[in-house]
C-alpha cells in the first residue's frame, strides 16, 4: 500500500501512482473533503482545475528535456539567440 510521510513542516511527497490516478503533478492543486465512510473519518483528494487555456499553444512547441547540466542550458540559449537574431 502506498504511504505519505510528511517532514517536519508538515510537507508531503505523493507516490506516483496517486498523482496519476488524481491526474495532477508539480503545482496542482488538491482539494481535500473531510468525510465519514463505514463511520470512520476520512478525507476525499479531489484535484482543483486550473485554467491554464495558454499552456495548450505552447505544448507542440516544447521539446523534451532530459539534460539540465549548465552546459545545455547554456547551448539552448545560444540556440534561441540565433532564432531570434539576438
Amino acid at each position: 500500500m502506498p504511504q505519505i510521510k510528511l517532514t517536519s513542516k508538515r510537507q508531503a511527497t505523493f507516490p506516483q501512482e496517486a498523482c496519476d490516478a488524481l491526474r495532477v503533478g508539480p503545482g496542482d492543486i488538491i482539494q481535500m473533503e473531510p468525510g465519514i465512510v463505514d463511520g470512520q473519518n476520512v478525507y476525499i483528494l479531489r484535484p482543483k482545475a486550473i485554467a491554464r487555456p495558454w499552456l495548450g499553444i505552447l505544448r507542440d512547441k516544447a521539446k523534451p528535456v532530459t539534460d539540465y547540466s549548465m552546459a545545455a542550458i547554456r547551448a539552448s540559449i545560444a540556440e534561441g539567440r540565433k532564432r531570434t537574431g539576438e
